[in-house]
Formats: C-alpha cells, sequence, structure tokens
C-alpha cells in the first residue's frame, strides 16, 4: 500500500501535500491570528484605558510583559501534554481557554485585576505555538517545511493588521450597553478563539494515520515519508520517548545556543509589537484611534508580503543562516530609522515596515533550521525550549521599553531590542550550518544540522 506514491516529487504526492494543506491550515492558521491577536490587542485597548485604570506607559509595560512569565514556565508540559493525548484536544483546550480569559479581560476594574488576567492568559496560550510548530512536522517534510512555517508564521502580521484596524475602529464607535470601548477590544476579539477551538476538537485531526480527507494510499504515503526523514536521523527512540530522555533535549548545546539567539530576536519582535501604536500615535497626536489602526496595519502588511518572499527564496536556495541575519541587521536599521524620524510619518512609517520585514521575516528560515537540527523524539520538548527561552525576550523588552520611555518619547526605549537585534546577527554569525542539499528535481533537502 502506498507504492504508487513513493517517487518524489511525483504528482500523487504533490497531490497529498496539497490537500493537507487545504484540510489543515485554515484551521491552524486561524488558531494563530486569534492567539496572537489576544495576546497583542492590549496595545490598542490600553490607548483607551489609560484614564479609567490610571495606567502609565511603565505600566503598561509591565502588564504586556507579565503574560510571559506563566507563558515561559509551561511551554514545555504544554508540549508533552499535546504529544501525549494528541493535537486535536490539546490545542482545543488551549484555544477555547485563552478565548474566555481574554472576554473576561474586559471586565477587569483595576491594575490588580488586569495582571492577574494577563497572567491567566499567559497560563491558557502557553504551548500553542511550539504546539504548532511540533504539529507541522507531523504532516510536512523537511523541504517542505519551510514554506509550511512561513504560512504559519504568517499568522502574525495577519493578526496584527486585523488588530490595528479592527481595534482602533472598536474603540472609536463600540461604545454600547454603558460599557466601556477598550472593553470591548477584548470581548469582541476574544470570543471567536472560543468557536475555533470548538472546529479545532471537531475537525483537526493528529496524525495523517487519522486523516479521513486522505485515502489510504495517500496516508501511507505520506506517514512513510516523515518516517523515513527521522530513521536517517539514528534517533534512538525508545530512549528518548521516556521524559527523562525528552527532557535531556535541553542540555543539547544546539538547543541552547539557538534559544539564546532566538531569545534576542524576540526582544526585537514584541518590543515592536507591543508599543507599535504609541509609536504611530507620537508620530502626529492629532491621529484618532482609527487611524492609528489603520497606520498601524501598513508596516504589518509590508512585513506579510517580505515573509512570503523570504521564506520562498530561503527554501529555494537551502539557505537559513545569512537569510535570519541579514533580516536582524535590516529590523536594527529600521528602529534605528524610527528613533531618528520619530516626527515625520511618512519616513517613520518606511522604517517601520523595515522593521516588520526583519522581525517576521526571520521566522521561517529560523525554525525551518530549528526544526531539523532534532531527531523526531526530541521535537516536542526542543521545539518548546528553544520558544521559552525564546519568549523570556516577551518579557524583558516591553518592560525595559516601558521603563526607559518617557511620556513624550517611547522611542528612546527602542535602543534595547535595536541592541538584542544585533547580538542575534552576531551569535549566527558564529554558527556553522551546512547548506541544504539539493535534489534532482532542484528542490532544496532539510539541513543536515546545525554546529554552534
Amino acid at each position: 500500500m502506498g507504492t504508487n506514491l513513493n517517487v518524489e516529487g511525483s504528482d500523487p504526492g504533490r497531490r497529498t501535500i496539497r490537500k493537507v494543506t487545504l484540510r489543515i491550515f485554515p484551521i491552524v492558521g486561524l488558531l494563530y491570528v486569534f492567539n496572537y491577536m489576544d495576546r497583542s490587542n492590549i496595545s490598542y485597548a490600553e490607548l483607551g484605558m489609560r484614564d479609567d485604570l490610571g495606567i502609565t506607559t511603565a505600566t503598561f509595560g509591565a502588564v504586556a510583559s507579565i503574560f510571559f512569565l506563566a507563558y515561559v514556565a509551561l511551554e514545555i508540559p504544554s508540549n508533552m501534554m499535546l504529544k501525549k493525548i494528541g493535537a486535536r484536544l490539546w490545542l482545543a483546550r488551549i484555544a477555547i481557554s485563552w478565548g474566555l480569559v481574554t472576554v473576561v479581560t474586559g471586565f477587569v476594574n483595576s491594575v490588580t485585576h488586569l495582571y492577574v488576567a494577563r497572567i491567566a492568559l499567559g497560563i491558557a496560550e502557553a504551548g500553542l505555538f511550539p504546539g504548532l510548530l511540533l504539529y507541522l512536522t507531523y504532516w510536512y517534510r523537511g523541504r517542505e517545511r519551510g514554506r509550511a512555517i512561513a504560512m504559519l508564521a504568517l499568522a502574525q502580521p495577519i493578526a496584527m493588521i486585523l488588530g490595528s484596524m479592527t481595534g482602533g475602529w472598536i474603540l472609536d464607535h463600540a461604545h454600547w450597553l454603558d460599557i466601556s470601548s477598550w472593553r470591548w477590544v477584548f470581548i469582541l476579539q476574544g470570543a471567536p478563539a472560543v468557536l475555533i477551538g470548538i472546529v479545532t476538537l471537531v475537525w483537526l485531526p493528529n496524525r495523517p494515520a487519522d486523516a479521513r480527507f486522505l485515502n489510504p494510499d495517500e496516508r501511507a504515503w505520506l506517514q512513510a515519508e516523515i518516517d523515513k526523514e527521522y530513521t536517517q536521523d539514528g534517533a534512538d527512540g525508545a530512549a528518548q520517548e521516556t521524559v527523562r530522555g525528552q527532557l535531556r533535549t535541553l542540555k543539547n548545546r544546539k538547543v541552547l545556543y539557538l534559544a539564546v539567539a532566538n531569545f534576542f530576536a524576540a526582544c526585537g519582535l514584541y518590543g515592536f509589537s507591543f508599543f507599535l501604536p504609541k509609536i504611530v500615535q507620537q508620530l502626529d497626536p492629532s491621529y484618532s484611534a482609527t487611524n492609528i489602526g489603520l497606520l498601524g496595519a501598513i508596516p504589518f502588511l509590508v512585513g506579510a508580503v517580505g515573509m512570503l518572499l523570504i521564506a520562498r527564496n530561503s527554501d529555494r536556495t537551502g539557505e537559513r543562516r545569512f537569510h535570519v541575519i541579514g533580516l536582524m541587521l535590516l529590523g536594527a536599521v529600521g528602529l534605528g530609522g524610527t528613533i531618528a524620524f520619530r516626527h515625520s510619518p511618512t519616513p517613520a512609517l518606511i522604517c517601520l515596515s523595515m522593521v516588520a520585514i526583519g522581525v517576521l521575516g526571520y521566522m521561517a528560515p529560523y525554525w525551518a533550521l530549528a526544526a531539523r537540527v532534532l531527531p523526531r523524539e526530541q521535537t516536542a520538548v526542543g521545539l518548546a525550549g528553544i520558544n521559552s527561552i525564546a519568549a523570556l525576550g516577551g518579557f524583558v523588552s516591553p518592560y525595559l521599553i516601558g521603563k526607559n520611555a518617557t511620556a513624550d518619547d517611547v522611542t528612546v526605549g527602542l535602543y534595547f531590542p535595536i541592541g538584542c537585534l544585533i547580538v542575534c546577527a552576531v551569535m549566527l554569525a558564529f554558527l556553522k550550518v551546512p547548506r541544504d542539499r539539493r535534489d534532482s528535481g532542484d528542490r532544496a533537502r532539510p539541513a543536515a544540522g546545525v554546529t554552534a
């Protein structure tokens, strides 16, 4: 069974991958879109809650960052649970719980309540992104994984575009039932996650063997192709499937090196995304919330296009490291330009778009590289471990930017993420990364490994 598909690049093989993409990506993509939107919608709600709750810029930085403490602590346990009980049930649980927490956040009445809500959101969301990365390794071979991860990562700019446009509009127009408009930002943007969680529970298959949308030959071919890649890695599955064996992954110096580099990249990403509305507001204080939302969507739209082009080129050439280094430096230059043009809307938006290309575009080549470093049995803990350490950047960067910003100038806090992006580029410059091999069909093969 499956022999008619065991030809690399065969039309049936391409048809199988296409069917997989059409079936699972609408659900996977929506999960991550609303996940990222609900994590970052506080950046727009803050424009309205400032007077109601007495929030300063420094307080906002602390509130935004505290989300990541519980999030980081629970990433690895979450991925281990996903592997144990199955992606369908665990991803549905994550979505339903974070959606409910986001809606409840719309009813907080003090800064203390807001801190509690953000910690609860971190607990609820923990594990979604590494869980989705792990889930993609069940369905895509290494040669397709770069673009698959790019499609997943594309959810970030889509989330920010939708969040910017709807968040600004809600602030200006949602004044219903005597409820403040900033509260409606949480309520209206959180409710869809509950519905998506229910859809996930009903429609998302765990693995190719469970995929009723594939015929038996297609299921057998896909599972054999995925298994073949990891068999070539020579991993001892029996030794690694124990909890102790999985946790041993965290001692892998490649994992630690990549995680620390990604921490610095994340400092740039989260510092940029959480403070973008305040940066745009500073460009012209006369902007309405709707205008801030529309202008704030522009960098993410540019970043989304850049992300797709970069992922395509990285897969085509088989090169990952220099793509990431170049993007980190582009983001640093863009942040520097944002500081220089902080009172000039047009050049500042161009610089913010450069930042978006850098901090969003790096993800596809970076995670495609990281996913192939690990043997199959270590992917659950390895990917979660890398993401956990990186997510600390989501705590450190917003906190320090908020602490260093002044009431009149938030951009003075951007020097920290600039330095972080440069450090990430330097760290990756010292990695020895083999270029992906090419097969007879001129398709890029996944990297054999990374040596720090």
